[in-house]
């Protein structure tokens, strides 16, 4: 494998907003989370749900993207503008297909919102997208935390949320979906130390680079089976173990700050 030690010129790349603007979408998250804490039994009552959508799976989908459209505050190119109707997978950015045990059941197993600069926040509802498996919400202005509720995403593979305003610590909530191997929080401002349990996790791709991270390089970093991890410009520090040479038939690419390091 290739290991490539860099300095990274590439800065933030978010669109203005200002200070208050992202205090007053963190306080509505937060006070989202705070009235309805994790998924609720009766949380589709909170939707006017529409009588032409009789797939239960839709349904659910239906709660989840009319709350989410709730929760955007700007979307300067209407790319929603057609989150309206029963006709999910219709939507811009949403992509269904045929559940495996009924060709007949449509389900949504991807939406992409790539490159929109939609301003707002992530919903708790997001925690009902029960047949997801690709959620790519990569360079817009979404604020505050990934909220925990995502736990629930049991098929999610890929998580791309690069180029965002995402803050807190290490989102732990990323290590408890069952099925993710891709995992990007690239040009965030979250914070604090790296946890273990994201090296023990069968990840194939970790992106983390261009954060706010500050923390002693873990001594378990090579029982990950990941084929590219990036972490550069954050505060990783110590040395690098030889734990590494595990990584030999796996790991292709390796970026991370040179003078931060020692090797071991």
């Amino acid at each position: 494998f290739a290991i490539l030690l860099c300095f990274s010129s590439l800065s933030h790349l978010f669109l203005t907003l200002s200070n208050a603007e992202t205090a007053s979408i963190v306080h509505h998250q937060l006070l989202a989370l705070s009235e309805k804490g994790d998924l609720l039994d009766d949380l589709e009552f909170d939707v006017e749900i529409d009588a032409a959508i009789a797939n239960p799976c839709l349904r659910c989908t239906y709660i989840a993207l009319k709350a989410w459209k709730k929760a955007m505050y700007s979307d300067t190119h209407n790319f929603t503008g057609n989150w309206v109707s029963p006709d999910l997978c219709s939507y811009h950015g949403v992509f269904c297909t045929a559940t495996p045990d009924d060709p007949s059941v449509n389900v949504v197993a991807n939406i992409d919102i790539n490159d929109i600069d939609i301003v707002g926040y992530l919903p708790v509802e997001l925690g009902i997208l029960a047949d997801i498996a690709l959620l790519h919400i990569k360079s817009n202005r979404l604020c505050s935390i990934i909220p925990q509720n995502i736990s629930h995403l049991k098929l999610l593979h890929e998580l791309d949320a690069c180029n965002n305003r995402f803050v807190g610590l290490f989102p732990d909530v990323a290590l408890r979906l069952l099925s993710l191997k891709h995992l990007d929080l690239r040009f965030n401002d979250f914070e604090g130390a790296l946890l273990s349990a994201l090296f023990d996790k069968e990840l194939d791709a970790i992106f983390l680079n261009d954060n706010r991270f500050s923390s002693q390089m873990l001594d378990n970093f090579g029982n990950s089976k990941a084929s590219v991890v990036v972490i550069d410009n954050n505060k990783i520090y110590g040395c690098l173990s030889n734990s590494i040479g595990k990584m030999t038939t796996t790991l292709n690419e390796f970026v991370l700050i040179k003078k931060l390091f020692s090797f071991r």
